[in-house]
């Protein structure tokens, strides 16, 4: 009574295939197992990134379209 049997693991096995679909749980599993061989090919190798390698900065665009500005304060007169 405290368990669940493997008949109640099969039902809910099967209402996930209907809700998601078979080639959706299958690109959330090869995703998955891409990150996973990903993390221990990262552990493996041992050597963490430079911080100013700018093949590493995250979210910087390399396109024609990204300006690149430099913030200034906005000096008022009183």
């Amino acid at each position: 009574m405290g368990g669940l049997s493997i008949w109640h693991w099969l039902i809910v096995l099967l209402v996930v295939v209907l809700v998601f679909g078979t080639k959706k749980l299958k690109n959330v599993g090869s995703d998955l197992g891409a990150a996973v061989k990903g993390f221990k090919d990262g552990m493996k190798d041992g050597s963490a990134p430079a911080p100013n390698d700018p093949q590493q900065r995250v979210g910087q665009a390399n396109d024609a379209n990204t300006v690149d500005v430099q913030a200034t304060e906005k000096k008022t007169h009183s």
